[in-house]
């Protein structure tokens, strides 16, 4: 489907720069961009490539000022970087969307499924299930018992959602996510061997979540494990039995949650954190990348670095020492050696 600069501009509130009637059926990177592709300028580092870039329509910002002659058409907007989110995302919406049962599907006789639904090849719904209005299941899902999922909640193919378990409106959980699976717990014993400890929670996840390709979220031991609504998860993520997630908090890959770990609203977690077991972070922490997290974080919006993580502005300071340590030894070596040679000429 083709659409001109106007009708773009129309729809993102925008203005056009250039020939208002320039198509384009597809997008680009502005720095790999085609003829007949749109691409994007929003951070200032890529400002070089719109001026050979090969795209027929960017976006860019109402205040950016070429520095020398842009080919492209231009499509003036507040934010170009939630002008192509918002574009992205009509593009998905106008995407054929399935519906129905496939063939090769198993729904258990007591299961309940909504309107609109649709359930790929080789699915299980099991026992007292209920599927809300408009949720998909694509290939390969598995659905235990007494699960609950609201409307218009997508599972992509291969994703598992143990028995009890409630998943909220609106959420996207991407291949091969794990819902529910036993949490971490053993208890060791006199002859050095491990006691498991039956978990018997569940997890509940709220409205408008969304989490990434092969991560797992825990059920709890005792309650639940809770993730809260808008919080976004990222590929590879671990998530252990009765850590509870903040609304809107935003969680990178291949970080690590340890068990009953409570994490605030609007928190940003960066990849490859560390977060041990029992802490409390509060609401709008940031936690940069390859942290590790041993003391509960009690400043809301405080921002930590390092491993052991703590505050960024003392981190970065300490981390310049630390790049001189060779330098400081060299000069705390030379300094003992003419203390000594002091001595010696007493």
């Amino acid at each position: 489907m083709q659409f001109t600069a106007s009708q773009i501009a129309d729809f993102l509130n925008g203005v056009v720069e250039g020939d208002p009637d320039t198509t384009v059926s597809d997008v680009s990177k502005i720095e790999e961009g085609r003829p007949g592709t749109l691409a994007f300028l929003s951070n200032p580092k890529y400002e070089k490539y719109i001026y050979d870039t090969r795209a027929s329509i960017v976006l860019v910002n109402k205040g950016f000022k070429p520095r020398q002659q842009v080919h492209a058409t231009l499509v003036r907007v507040d934010d170009a970087y939630q002008a192509i989110a918002s574009l992205l995302q009509h593009r998905e919406e106008m995407k054929p969307v399935p519906e129905g049962i496939d063939r090769d599907v198993y729904v258990h006789p007591s299961a309940l499924t909504g309107e609109k639904v649709y359930v790929g090849n080789f699915s299980v719904i099991s026992a007292g299930a209920v599927i809300g209005d408009n949720v998909k299941i694509y290939p390969q899902v598995f659905i235990g018992e007494n699960v609950i999922i609201e409307n218009d909640t997508v599972l992509h193919p291969g994703v598992k959602v143990y028995y009890n378990c409630r998943i909220g409106k609106g959420c996207t959980l991407h291949a091969g996510v794990v819902i529910g699976s036993d949490g971490f717990g053993f208890a060791p014993q006199s002859d050095n061997n491990y006691r498991k400890i039956p978990q018997v929670g569940n997890v509940i996840i709220e409205d408008r979540v969304e989490i990434g390709a092969n991560s797992t979220i825990d059920r709890a031991m005792i309650g639940s494990t809770l993730i809260r609504k808008g919080a976004k998860i990222d590929n590879l993520v671990q998530v252990a039995h009765n850590v509870e997630i903040g609304e809107n908090t935003v969680i990178a890959a291949q970080t690590g949650i340890a068990g009953s770990t409570k994490i605030g609203s609007d928190c940003m977690i960066g990849g490859q954190a560390g977060i041990i077991g029992h802490l409390t972070i509060a609401d709008g922490v940031k936690i940069a990348a390859q942290s590790g997290v041993g003391v509960s974080i009690t400043e809301e919006n405080d921002v930590v670095q390092g491993s052991p993580a703590f505050q960024l502005g003392k981190y970065q300071r300490s981390y310049v020492l630390y790049r001189k340590l060779p330098e400081l030894y060299k000069q705390l070596r030379n300094l003992e050696n003419e203390i000594e040679n002091l001595r010696r000429d007493r």
